[in-house]
């Protein structure tokens, strides 16, 4: 397999025989952060939905102006923003694409679930500074700007990361974790690398058939995502050449153009590339967006990408490989905000009357991020997650109810919520 294809993705399903129903309480090596009293915080919960349908507005980017505090909104459009109480005076700016922004100061938000009502751009299009009637040379220009457009610099991240798994329509696995992301210059070639701060989760073997179902890489797999740090994973001089790129219509986010190119692999390429869609403010050329797939038509060239043990008796092969990347502006720069995988697979058992699909989503969520000076040499090994980490090995129960402290989270949809509930009444037991 060439190195396009062993990097491509860097995710795989671990499909190991089920040998005991216990779980796993392996904690890991947490590093150090302060301690902070959760009074000193103000919980402002809310729901976004479109003005005039009423419809919620998932993964809308949630920002306290002047810091880097933030959050996103889940499927249902919800979510909830921790804000240190000696922020007084502060003003919450919602952004959506194709949206007016919406910024409020605090004061006026009230207690409870406040509504935000977005109204959706008119699109006129202004004249912009730089035309492309070439959608590959734009795709190339945004590439070559990333020193310019997002941080040169470490940076320090603080994500929520939540991993879910079901067969069918019933969660059988969740996990969830408070993550610390040590980001690399978008210049730099070095990989971005996680550590555990806290995890938890919980596994309901016995819906698994006689098979522990475990993804591997866990955060990693959201940061691989990220088009623009792993530039040369997606659109390289040598990769361009395999891709078909369109315009599609523009839209817009506040007062901003953004292009919108479309992208597909050309069918003179057989082993498994993506296709999807670029969203790219058009003033700074900077990457905002990218909704994207990978092509898994050839069912057996995908299934080597991604499965990496499974079972002699079964043929598994992946049926849905979807992936979304947001990024958020802060002063001259943009800065990776929200990270989604979605990954279907088919289990074809052989002497088998029925077969088994399973559905898996990874997300993770940045909510707060500084400059750093990355210095490995402190570390322990113990405490870098390693690229091949099982975080469902990582983790103990859902148990404490104070779990989170004062870490911004995904606020959770009401069928994870269910499972949840569920989940601390079997731990009571």
């Amino acid at each position: 397999m060439n190195l396009l294809l062993r990097r491509l993705f860097q995710l795989f399903l671990f499909l190991g025989l089920y040998f005991s129903s216990g779980l796993t309480y392996a904690s890991p090596v947490p590093v150090p952060k302060p301690q902070i009293d959760s009074t000193d915080f103000v919980v402002f919960k809310g729901l976004v939905v479109d003005l005039h349908t009423g419809s919620p507005l998932a993964f809308a980017s949630i920002l306290l102006k002047g810091t880097n505090i933030s959050t996103v909104t889940n499927t249902e459009g919800s979510f909830s923003l921790k804000v240190p109480k000696d922020i007084k005076r502060g003003f919450m700016e919602i952004s959506f694409l194709g949206y007016k922004t919406r910024v409020l100061p605090l004061n006026n938000l009230v207690d409870g679930l406040n509504t935000f009502e977005l109204d959706a751009l008119t699109l006129v299009l202004p004249e912009v500074s730089v035309v492309f009637s070439d959608a590959a040379s734009l795709v190339r220009e945004v590439i070559k700007r990333k020193g310019v457009n997002y941080s040169v610099s470490p940076v320090l991240m603080t994500a929520f990361y939540r991993e879910t798994i079901k067969k069918r329509k019933t969660y059988v696995s969740l996990q969830e974790a408070v993550v610390d992301v040590h980001k690399y210059s978008y210049t730099s070639g070095k990989k971005d690398w996680a550590s555990l701060y806290k995890v938890r989760k919980k596994t309901d073997y016995q819906k698994l058939d006689t098979l522990v179902f475990k993804l591997m890489g866990g955060p990693y797999n959201t940061l691989f995502a990220d088009v623009i740090k792993n530039s040369d994973d997606f659109f390289t001089d040598n990769m361009m050449g395999n891709y078909d790129f369109s315009f599609d219509m523009p839209t817009r986010i506040d007062d901003r153009t953004v292009y919108v190119v479309n992208f597909k692999q050309r069918p003179a390429y057989t082993d498994p590339l993506y296709y999807g869609k670029l969203y790219i403010e058009a003033q700074s050329l900077a990457l905002i967006r990218a909704d994207y797939s990978m092509n898994i038509e050839n069912r057996d060239a995908a299934a080597a990408i991604f499965v990496k043990k499974k079972p002699v008796n079964a043929n598994v092969y992946p049926i849905k490989s979807n992936c979304r990347v947001d990024y958020v502006e802060s002063g001259d720069r943009w800065y990776l905000n929200y990270c989604r995988v979605e990954l279907d697979i088919y289990i074809n058992w052989k002497r088998k009357l029925f077969n088994t699909s399973y559905s898996s989503i990874m997300e993770m969520a940045v909510t707060d991020w500084k400059s750093s000076t990355i210095d490995e040499s402190w570390l322990k090994p113990s405490s870098k997650l390693k690229i091949t980490a099982i975080v469902a090995d990582e983790a103990a129960g859902f148990a404490d109810p104070a779990f989170w402290g004062d870490f911004n989270v995904i606020e959770p949809e009401k069928s994870i919520q269910s499972a949840i509930r569920k989940i601390q009444k079997q731990l009571k037991k």
